[in-house]
C-alpha cells in the first residue's frame, strides 16, 4: 500500500505536466498538420470539381457541424461515382474545416472518445497508399478520380495535384504519429484521474482494495460513478491499474508508465537551442496563397458567365451591327464597366465606383498564374522568391495580403451587381459568387496569421535583445 502512494504521488504530477506540456505544444502541433491537410484537400477537391469529375453536395453550406464523424465508407454502384464519392470528399473536406477554425485541441476536450472518431477520420482517405489498388473503396475511388484529372492537365497543374498529395500524406503521417501517442498518454491520464479521484472517496477503503486484485476492482467499481462521473468504465485500463498495484512484476509496470510520462531534459534542452527559421515561415505564409488559384478558376469561370448572360439580353440588333461594323474596320470594343457599391466594413458608408470587366478579368488570371508559383517548387519564379531578403519577402507578403483583400472586397460588390442587374426571370441562372469568396477569405486569413506569428516572433526577439538577452 506504501509503495502504491508513493507511486501515485510521484506520477500525478508528471501528467499534469504532461498534460501541460500538450496544451502548449504537442496539440498546437497536431493542429498545425490538420491544417496542412486541409489546404491540400481543399486544392483536390477544387480540382476535381473544376473538372467535373465529382459533383458537390449542393447542401454542403446548409450542414451544421457539431461533432467529428467520418464519412460513409460503403461500396457503391460505379454509375453513382461522381456524386456519393463527390458527397463524402465534401463532407471530409468539411469535416477538416471544422477541426482547424472550430474545433477544441486540449487535453480538457480530447479525451479517449474523441481520439476515436479522430482516428475514424483519419482512416476515411489514405493518403499514405492512396493508389488505385487501395482495398478502401473511398480511396481507390478517388485515387482513380484524381488520375483521370491529372491525365487531362497540364504540366503545371498536374505537379500542383501531386504536390498535394505528397504534402496529405506526410501531415497525415505526422498526425496519426501525434495521436499515437496522444493515445498512450490519455490512457495513463484516465487511469491517473481514477487514482486522483476514486482512491481519495470516502467510501474507498485501501485497506481492503489492496487486500487482493479483486477487493481492489470491487472498490474501484464501488466508488468509480462517485469520482469519475460520467466517464466510461474501461476494464482493460483498470486491469492495468491492478498491475501496477498488485501483479508480480508491479514495479516494473510502475518504472514502465513513469518513463513514459516524463518530457525529457534532452527534448526541453532541444527546444530551447531550437532556433526558429524565420524565413521559413514567411515561405509557409506564401505558400498557403499556393492554393488560391483553383478557387479563383472557378470564380473566373462564374463572372464570365454572369457576364455573358448580361450582354446576350442587351445584345440587340443595332449592338450587333456596332460589333460587325468594328469588326469590319478592326476598331477595338470600348471598355465595358460596371457599376459596383462598397461598403465600407465598420462604418457601412457605401461608396460607388466602375470595374473594367476586361481588366479585372484579365487581373484575375495573372493574380492565379502569380499564386500558382508560390506552391511550386521547381517553378522559375519560386527560385527568386527565396533570394529575396527577409524583409523584402516580408513586404511581398504583405503587398499580396492587401491586393487579395482589395479583389475581396470588390468581388463581394461584383457578385451583389450582378443579382441586382439581372431581372427576375434571369436571376436563377447568375452564379453567385459567395461560397468561392469564402474560400478565397479562408486562405487569406490562414496567410495573415502566419505573418502575425512571423511578426510577434522577431518582435519578441528584438525586446530580448534590447534587455541583453542572446537569443
Amino acid at each position: 500500500m506504501e509503495n502504491t502512494g508513493n507511486f501515485t504521488a510521484t506520477l500525478i504530477p508528471l501528467l499534469d505536466e504532461k498534460a501541460k506540456w500538450y496544451d502548449t505544444e504537442g496539440l498546437p502541433k497536431l493542429l498545425e498538420s490538420y491544417r496542412l491537410l486541409h489546404t491540400c484537400v481543399k486544392t483536390l477537391f477544387d480540382f476535381l470539381v473544376k473538372k467535373s469529375l465529382i459533383t458537390p453536395d449542393p447542401y454542403k453550406l446548409d450542414k451544421k457541424i457539431n461533432d467529428i464523424k467520418a464519412p460513409d465508407s460503403q461500396q457503391f454502384v460505379e454509375s453513382e461515382r461522381s456524386t456519393i464519392i463527390g458527397q463524402r470528399f465534401s463532407d471530409y473536406e468539411s469535416m477538416l474545416d471544422f477541426l482547424c477554425n472550430y474545433y477544441k485541441f486540449s487535453t480538457s476536450h480530447l479525451n479517449l472518445t474523441n481520439i476515436k472518431k479522430l482516428l475514424e477520420l483519419n482512416n476515411a482517405f489514405h493518403w499514405a497508399n492512396f493508389t488505385i489498388n487501395n482495398s478502401k473503396t473511398n480511396t481507390r475511388v478517388l485515387a482513380n478520380i484524381v488520375s483521370e484529372g491529372r491525365q487531362n492537365s497540364d504540366a503545371l497543374t498536374s505537379s500542383m495535384i501531386g504536390d498535394s498529395l505528397s504534402k496529405a500524406s506526410k501531415a497525415m503521417n505526422d498526425i496519426n504519429a501525434i495521436l499515437k501517442d496522444y493515445l498512450e498518454f490519455r490512457k495513463e491520464f484516465y487511469k491517473g484521474q481514477i487514482r486522483r479521484n476514486v482512491f481519495t472517496q470516502s467510501g474507498f477503503s485501501a485497506e481492503k482494495a489492496f487486500s487482493s486484485p479483486s477487493e481492489e476492482m470491487v472498490q474501484i467499481k464501488k466508488n468509480f460513478s462517485a469520482g469519475m462521473g460520467k466517464a466510461s468504465f474501461i476494464s482493460e485500463l483498470i486491469d492495468e491499474i491492478i498491475q501496477e498495484d498488485q501483479g508480480e512484476n508491479k514495479e516494473a509496470a510502475q518504472s514502465k508508465v513513469l518513463a513514459k510520462m516524463k518530457i525529457t531534459s534532452s527534448s526541453k534542452a532541444a527546444k530551447q537551442e531550437e532556433k526558429v527559421d524565420t524565413k521559413a515561415l514567411l515561405i509557409e505564409a506564401l505558400q498557403v496563397l499556393g492554393g488560391l488559384p483553383s478557387v479563383l478558376q472557378v470564380i473566373l469561370e462564374k463572372v464570365k458567365t454572369n457576364h455573358d448572360l448580361l450582354e446576350g439580353m442587351n445584345n440587340s440588333l443595332f449592338e450587333k451591327f456596332k460589333k460587325a461594323l468594328r469588326k469590319a474596320f478592326n476598331l477595338e470594343e470600348p471598355p465595358l464597366y460596371y457599376p459596383i457599391i462598397i461598403v465600407e466594413q465598420g462604418t457601412g458608408a457605401k461608396k460607388h465606383e466602375k470595374i473594367n470587366y476586361n481588366q479585372f478579368v484579365a487581373d484575375i488570371a495573372t493574380k492565379s498564374k502569380r499564386y500558382l508559383i508560390f506552391s511550386q517548387k521547381k517553378a522559375a519564379g519560386y527560385g527568386k522568391i527565396m533570394t529575396m531578403t527577409e524583409a523584402k519577402l516580408f513586404d511581398f507578403l504583405s503587398a499580396q495580403i492587401t491586393d487579395c483583400n482589395r479583389l475581396l472586397v470588390l468581388l463581394n460588390a461584383l457578385d451583389d451587381f450582378f443579382k441586382a442587374a439581372a431581372p427576375a426571370q434571369y436571376k436563377s441562372r447568375i452564379k453567385g459568387l459567395k461560397i468561392d469568396i469564402t474560400n478565397m477569405k479562408n486562405l487569406v486569413v490562414k496567410t495573415n496569421q502566419r505573418r502575425a506569428e512571423y511578426a510577434n516572433y522577431v518582435e519578441e526577439i528584438e525586446q530580448m535583445k534590447r534587455l541583453g538577452i542572446n537569443v
